[in-house]
Protein backbone atom coordinates (compact mmCIF):
# COMPACT_ATOMS: atom_id res chain seq x y z
CA UNK A 1 0.00 0.00 0.00
CA UNK A 2 1.41 3.38 -1.05
CA UNK A 3 2.02 5.79 1.84
CA UNK A 4 -0.14 8.92 1.71
CA UNK A 5 1.34 12.35 1.10
CA UNK A 6 1.51 14.23 4.44
CA UNK A 7 -0.85 17.18 4.13
CA UNK A 8 -2.40 19.83 6.35
CA UNK A 9 -5.60 21.64 5.42
CA UNK A 10 -6.60 24.41 7.80
CA UNK A 11 -10.37 24.80 7.63
CA UNK A 12 -12.61 27.59 8.89
CA UNK A 13 -15.79 26.22 10.45
CA UNK A 14 -17.62 29.55 10.58
CA UNK A 15 -19.05 31.39 13.59
CA UNK A 16 -21.33 28.70 15.05
CA UNK A 17 -24.36 28.11 12.84
CA UNK A 18 -23.66 24.71 11.26
CA UNK A 19 -24.95 25.92 7.88
CA UNK A 20 -22.34 28.68 7.66
CA UNK A 21 -19.54 26.31 6.67
CA UNK A 22 -18.51 26.18 3.01
CA UNK A 23 -18.98 23.27 0.61
CA UNK A 24 -15.23 23.17 0.10
CA UNK A 25 -14.74 22.75 3.85
CA UNK A 26 -17.26 19.88 3.99
CA UNK A 27 -15.40 18.11 1.18
CA UNK A 28 -12.14 18.45 3.12
CA UNK A 29 -13.77 16.88 6.19
CA UNK A 30 -15.06 14.01 4.08
CA UNK A 31 -11.55 13.35 2.78
CA UNK A 32 -9.68 13.74 6.07
CA UNK A 33 -7.61 11.02 7.72
CA UNK A 34 -7.30 12.97 10.98
CA UNK A 35 -9.28 15.99 12.24
CA UNK A 36 -8.03 18.24 15.03
CA UNK A 37 -10.89 20.47 16.16
CA UNK A 38 -11.41 23.38 18.54
CA UNK A 39 -13.91 24.11 21.32
CA UNK A 40 -15.87 26.71 19.32
CA UNK A 41 -16.57 24.30 16.46
CA UNK A 42 -20.24 23.27 16.29
CA UNK A 43 -20.35 19.55 17.29
CA UNK A 44 -22.87 18.89 14.48
CA UNK A 45 -20.06 19.44 11.97
CA UNK A 46 -18.33 16.30 13.24
CA UNK A 47 -21.07 14.30 11.50
CA UNK A 48 -19.61 15.36 8.14
CA UNK A 49 -16.17 13.92 8.87
CA UNK A 50 -14.93 10.77 7.17
CA UNK A 51 -16.15 7.99 9.54
CA UNK A 52 -12.73 6.31 9.30
CA UNK A 53 -10.88 9.46 10.36
CA UNK A 54 -9.33 9.94 13.78
CA UNK A 55 -10.92 12.82 15.74
CA UNK A 56 -8.82 14.72 18.25
CA UNK A 57 -10.19 17.56 20.41
CA UNK A 58 -7.48 20.17 20.90
CA UNK A 59 -9.54 23.15 22.06
CA UNK A 60 -9.61 25.03 25.32
CA UNK A 61 -12.55 25.68 27.62
CA UNK A 62 -12.62 28.35 30.34
CA UNK A 63 -8.86 28.78 30.16
CA UNK A 64 -8.17 25.04 30.41
CA UNK A 65 -5.84 23.91 27.63
CA UNK A 66 -6.05 20.27 26.62
CA UNK A 67 -3.04 20.83 24.35
CA UNK A 68 -0.59 23.72 24.26
CA UNK A 69 -0.03 25.30 20.83
CA UNK A 70 3.43 23.70 20.51
CA UNK A 71 1.86 20.29 21.12
CA UNK A 72 -0.80 20.93 18.49
CA UNK A 73 1.88 21.86 15.97
CA UNK A 74 3.82 18.67 16.72
CA UNK A 75 0.63 16.59 16.56
CA UNK A 76 -0.19 17.95 13.11
CA UNK A 77 3.21 16.95 11.76
CA UNK A 78 3.24 13.54 13.46
CA UNK A 79 -0.24 12.62 12.23
CA UNK A 80 0.58 13.94 8.77
CA UNK A 81 3.43 11.48 8.42
CA UNK A 82 1.59 8.58 10.09
CA UNK A 83 -1.90 9.05 8.60
CA UNK A 84 -1.75 11.43 5.63
CA UNK A 85 -4.34 14.20 5.37
CA UNK A 86 -4.74 16.22 8.57
CA UNK A 87 -7.60 18.72 8.75
CA UNK A 88 -7.29 21.43 11.37
CA UNK A 89 -10.88 22.55 11.99
CA UNK A 90 -11.07 25.98 13.61
CA UNK A 91 -13.96 28.27 14.54
CA UNK A 92 -14.63 31.33 12.39
CA UNK A 93 -11.88 32.08 9.89
CA UNK A 94 -8.46 30.57 10.68
CA UNK A 95 -6.60 33.61 9.34
CA UNK A 96 -8.38 36.08 11.65
CA UNK A 97 -6.88 35.64 15.12
CA UNK A 98 -6.98 31.89 14.59
CA UNK A 99 -3.29 30.84 14.46
CA UNK A 100 -3.98 29.08 11.18
CA UNK A 101 -1.05 30.82 9.51
CA UNK A 102 1.31 29.75 12.32
CA UNK A 103 0.25 26.12 12.08
CA UNK A 104 0.65 26.07 8.31
CA UNK A 105 4.10 27.62 8.53
CA UNK A 106 5.21 25.06 11.12
CA UNK A 107 3.88 22.14 9.08
CA UNK A 108 5.50 23.45 5.88
CA UNK A 109 8.92 23.54 7.53
CA UNK A 110 8.63 19.76 8.03
CA UNK A 111 7.69 19.16 4.42
CA UNK A 112 3.89 18.84 4.70
CA UNK A 113 1.79 20.09 1.82
CA UNK A 114 -0.37 22.90 3.22
CA UNK A 115 -3.64 24.56 2.23
CA UNK A 116 -6.29 26.77 3.79
CA UNK A 117 -10.06 26.86 3.30
CA UNK A 118 -11.37 30.22 4.55
CA UNK A 119 -14.30 30.36 6.93
CA UNK A 120 -16.92 33.02 7.58
CA UNK A 121 -15.49 35.19 10.34
CA UNK A 122 -17.56 35.81 13.44
CA UNK A 123 -16.46 39.45 13.21
CA UNK A 124 -18.69 39.82 10.14
CA UNK A 125 -21.39 37.19 10.57
CA UNK A 126 -22.34 37.67 14.22
CA UNK A 127 -23.27 41.37 13.86
CA UNK A 128 -25.02 40.55 10.55
CA UNK A 129 -27.23 37.96 12.26
CA UNK A 130 -28.40 40.74 14.56
CA UNK A 131 -29.05 43.08 11.61
CA UNK A 132 -25.97 45.18 12.36
CA UNK A 133 -24.02 46.03 9.17
CA UNK A 134 -20.36 46.93 9.67
CA UNK A 135 -20.61 49.58 6.95
CA UNK A 136 -23.58 51.67 5.92
CA UNK A 137 -23.77 54.78 3.76
CA UNK A 138 -23.89 57.85 5.97
CA UNK A 139 -22.86 55.92 9.10
CA UNK A 140 -19.59 54.12 8.47
CA UNK A 141 -17.09 54.04 5.62
CA UNK A 142 -14.77 51.42 7.14
CA UNK A 143 -14.37 48.99 10.00
CA UNK A 144 -11.65 47.75 12.33
CA UNK A 145 -11.46 44.20 13.62
CA UNK A 146 -9.23 44.10 16.69
CA UNK A 147 -8.28 41.45 19.20
CA UNK A 148 -9.14 42.48 22.74
CA UNK A 149 -6.15 40.71 24.23
CA UNK A 150 -2.67 40.63 22.73
CA UNK A 151 -0.01 37.95 23.16
CA UNK A 152 1.13 39.89 26.24
CA UNK A 153 -2.46 39.72 27.63
CA UNK A 154 -2.84 43.48 27.26
CA UNK A 155 -5.40 45.53 25.35
CA UNK A 156 -4.24 46.22 21.81
CA UNK A 157 -3.11 49.82 21.27
CA UNK A 158 -5.09 49.72 18.02
CA UNK A 159 -8.27 50.19 20.09
CA UNK A 160 -7.03 53.64 21.08
CA UNK A 161 -6.35 54.50 17.44
CA UNK A 162 -9.72 53.11 16.33
CA UNK A 163 -11.53 55.17 18.96
CA UNK A 164 -10.24 58.30 17.25
CA UNK A 165 -11.76 57.28 13.90
CA UNK A 166 -15.32 57.27 12.58
CA UNK A 167 -15.07 53.58 11.70
CA UNK A 168 -17.13 50.74 13.11
CA UNK A 169 -14.97 48.94 15.67
CA UNK A 170 -15.35 45.19 16.26
CA UNK A 171 -13.45 43.75 19.20
CA UNK A 172 -12.99 39.98 19.50
CA UNK A 173 -12.06 38.34 22.80
CA UNK A 174 -12.44 41.69 24.54
CA UNK A 175 -14.94 41.16 27.34
CA UNK A 176 -12.20 41.04 29.97
CA UNK A 177 -11.01 44.45 28.77
CA UNK A 178 -14.42 46.11 28.39
CA UNK A 179 -13.77 48.76 31.05
CA UNK A 180 -10.53 49.78 29.35
CA UNK A 181 -12.23 49.85 25.95
CA UNK A 182 -15.08 52.12 27.00
CA UNK A 183 -12.64 54.40 28.85
CA UNK A 184 -10.72 54.98 25.62
CA UNK A 185 -13.90 55.89 23.75
CA UNK A 186 -15.02 58.21 26.57
CA UNK A 187 -11.68 60.01 26.32
CA UNK A 188 -12.57 60.74 22.69
CA UNK A 189 -15.92 62.25 23.72
CA UNK A 190 -17.93 59.26 22.47
CA UNK A 191 -19.98 58.42 25.55
CA UNK A 192 -23.18 58.31 23.47
CA UNK A 193 -21.77 56.05 20.74
CA UNK A 194 -23.99 52.94 20.31
CA UNK A 195 -22.53 49.60 21.41
CA UNK A 196 -23.72 46.03 20.92
CA UNK A 197 -22.36 42.96 22.67
CA UNK A 198 -23.35 39.61 21.20
CA UNK A 199 -22.64 36.36 23.02
CA UNK A 200 -22.65 32.93 21.32
CA UNK A 201 -23.52 34.58 18.01
CA UNK A 202 -25.38 32.61 15.30
CA UNK A 203 -26.16 29.78 17.75
CA UNK A 204 -29.41 28.92 19.60
CA UNK A 205 -27.75 30.28 22.79
CA UNK A 206 -27.24 33.73 21.28
CA UNK A 207 -27.69 36.69 23.65
CA UNK A 208 -27.38 40.40 22.92
CA UNK A 209 -27.06 43.59 24.89
CA UNK A 210 -27.47 47.06 23.36
CA UNK A 211 -26.37 50.30 24.96
CA UNK A 212 -23.92 53.16 24.59
CA UNK A 213 -20.30 53.57 25.60
CA UNK A 214 -21.64 55.15 28.80
CA UNK A 215 -24.16 52.40 29.67
CA UNK A 216 -22.85 49.16 28.14
CA UNK A 217 -21.15 47.90 31.31
CA UNK A 218 -24.49 48.10 33.15
CA UNK A 219 -26.14 46.27 30.23
CA UNK A 220 -23.53 43.51 30.43
CA UNK A 221 -24.11 43.09 34.15
CA UNK A 222 -27.90 43.11 33.81
CA UNK A 223 -27.90 40.56 30.98
CA UNK A 224 -25.06 38.47 32.41
CA UNK A 225 -23.10 38.63 29.16
CA UNK A 226 -19.68 36.99 28.95
CA UNK A 227 -17.28 35.29 26.52
CA UNK A 228 -17.47 34.08 23.83
CA UNK A 229 -18.79 37.46 22.76
CA UNK A 230 -18.18 40.18 20.20
CA UNK A 231 -18.19 43.91 20.93
CA UNK A 232 -19.42 46.26 18.19
CA UNK A 233 -19.01 50.02 18.61
CA UNK A 234 -20.42 52.42 16.04
CA UNK A 235 -23.40 54.28 14.62
CA UNK A 236 -24.26 51.18 12.55
CA UNK A 237 -25.61 49.53 15.71
CA UNK A 238 -28.65 51.82 15.33
CA UNK A 239 -29.60 50.03 12.08
CA UNK A 240 -30.95 47.09 14.08
CA UNK A 241 -33.58 49.24 15.77
CA UNK A 242 -34.24 51.28 12.64
CA UNK A 243 -35.05 48.07 10.76
CA UNK A 244 -37.30 46.89 13.58
CA UNK A 245 -39.13 50.24 13.49
CA UNK A 246 -39.70 49.94 9.74
CA UNK A 247 -41.10 46.44 10.16
CA UNK A 248 -43.40 47.68 12.92
CA UNK A 249 -44.68 50.52 10.72
CA UNK A 250 -45.47 48.04 7.93
CA UNK A 251 -47.39 45.86 10.37
CA UNK A 252 -49.39 48.82 11.71
CA UNK A 253 -50.22 50.02 8.19
CA UNK A 254 -51.41 46.56 7.21
CA UNK A 255 -53.71 46.47 10.26
CA UNK A 256 -55.18 49.87 9.41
Amino acid sequence: MMKKQPKLTVVGAGPGDVELITLKAIKALENADVVLYDALVNPELLDYINPKAELIFVGKRRGCYRYQQEQINELIVARGFSHGHVVRLKGGDPFIFGRGAEEMQYAATYGLEVAVIPGISSSLAVPAYQNIPLTKRGSSESFWVITGTTKQHKLSNDVRLAAKSNATVVVLMGMGKLSEIVSLFKEEGKSELPVAIIQNGTTPEEKIGIGTVDTIEEVVSKNNLSNPAIIVLGEVVKHRQQLADVKQEVVLKSVV
